[in-house]
């Protein structure tokens, strides 16, 4: 049963200076110097002190809400249910748990790791780094949420860094930092949009501005995530030894969705069987670069000055546009979705989907070969006012003779109806026929 307050009512609240605080049942509210109002929660949880600044009146939190965390943090505490490790407690803090869970990855097989690393150093660990994990709340995340939104990003982006600290939580749970995850992290709505893709014609003009471009890297870049449809990181991070010219494949031991055989095209297979005769041994590198990782992590700038020099439009065209483009016209030239999902490396058809451009040539050509067939049917088809009544069919028949016998009686149909023919045999039977 919730309890009342008499000192933190919201005509009291109105009431604070800037300097001042009201404190009661665990809730402590603070006007700061520009007049806005914090709360905090400030409790003894079976003899450890819970302290959490929950945020302030203009990032949208209100008394009712700090009230409802109240509740929820002494439920637990009356059911047993506080997210305390067993045995020695550990107090990670999100810095720190960040840093051991990176190292971990490092070590294993992570996946992923330097988006994960470049996440939580720009966007995360700013926000919950002095937080201890077992105590970060539903209401944290959502705070996060709103105030990453509120920088402009797209609801995809956040929801990349959502899932990085899904997977940190998860892990800490595999690892026994904690019990279990503290939180439920919804992700955002995200919406499909459009996807961009190049024609036949821009693929030219960026071909021909990656050729004379003078970073040595960029025209390889280009020609495998057009030919092949590879992540950026998967091209980047391409070992010579991985590469088999004859099978036209490369080896990704670390893809999105877990390692594949990217097949090529016979085009790329051919330039790469050249452009590695450049190279003084055979193993190594692809995109070899001073760093830590030791390949080349990025190549934004020269793909942007060859996308200019292409007189495209660098605020859409990316290098996951050759991605794009690649799968998309694998599409519009008819290749089946499962095939194509083999290609590309998704995790599912449905992704795959995505690149079913209703506006393309090849569902017009598809909608064009249906109409084809009717027309065709139609052709063939004899006109409904042209068809030959069943008593004319019947008329038009030769004399009724058989070799049983067969006398008709009668061998012309008046044309007022159909009537009963009767068939007389020789022994002096007859029998009737009616239509």
């Amino acid at each position: 049963m919730s309890q009342k307050f008499i000192k933190i009512t919201r005509p009291n609240i109105r009431k604070l200076q800037p300097g001042q605080r009201l404190a009661e049942h665990g809730i402590e509210v603070d006007c700061l110097k520009n007049w806005d109002i914090r709360f905090s929660i400030n409790i003894m949880v079976n003899g450890e002190r819970v302290h959490r600044r929950m945020g302030t009146e203009s990032q949208g939190v209100t008394l009712t809400e700090a009230q409802e965390l109240l509740e929820k943090l002494k439920t637990d505490a009356r059911h047993g249910r506080l997210n305390l490790p067993k045995g020695r407690k550990l107090h990670l803090t999100f810095q720190e748990a960040a840093d051991k869970y990176l190292k971990r990855l490092e070590e294993g097989n992570g996946k992923d790791i330097e988006p994960k690393r470049q996440r939580l150093k720009d966007h995360l660990t700013p926000f919950f780094g002095s937080m201890i994990i077992s105590k970060i709340s539903t209401f944290d995340v959502d705070r996060y949420k709103k105030t990453r939104m509120d920088k402009g990003p797209a609801p995809g982006t956040v929801n990349r860094e959502l899932q990085t600290l899904s997977h940190l939580l998860s892990m800490a749970v595999e690892w026994d930092w904690i019990q279990y995850k503290p939180c439920k992290i919804r992700k955002l709505k995200e919406n499909e949009g459009r996807i961009t893709y190049l024609t036949q014609k821009q693929i030219s003009r960026l071909y021909k501005e990656a050729k004379n471009d003078t970073c040595p890297y960029i025209y390889p870049f280009v020609h495998i995530g057009l030919e092949t449809g590879m992540r950026r990181m998967e091209i980047l991070s391409i070992r010579i030894e991985d590469i088999d010219v004859d099978k036209r494949t490369i080896q990704i031991p670390k893809a999105k969705a877990g390692a594949r055989t990217q097949p090529m095209t016979a085009d790329l297979a051919k330039y790469l069987k050249d452009y590695l005769k450049g190279f003084s041994e055979q193993k190594g590198w692809l995109f070899p670069a001073i760093s830590k990782t030791g390949h080349t992590m990025e190549i934004k700038k020269q793909f942007k000055r060859v996308v200019e020099a292409a007189k495209l439009d660098a605020t859409e065209v990316s290098p996951h546009v050759m991605r794009h483009t690649a799968i998309s016209h694998l599409v519009q030239a008819g290749v089946d979705l499962p095939t194509i999902k083999l290609i590309s490396g998704h995790h599912s058809i449905q992704m795959v989907e995505r690149y079913s451009h209703q506006d393309g040539n090849h569902i017009k050509a598809a909608m064009d070969k249906l109409a084809k067939r009717y027309q065709g049917r139609r052709r063939k088809a004899k006109p409904d006012n042209k068809v030959t009544p069943l008593h004319q069919n019947y008329t038009k028949r030769k004399s009724i003779k058989n070799k049983r016998g067969l006398k008709p009686t009668q061998n012309k149909i008046p044309q007022t109806g159909f009537e009963p023919v009767t068939y007389r045999l020789e022994g002096g039977c007859s029998i009737q026929l009616s239509y």
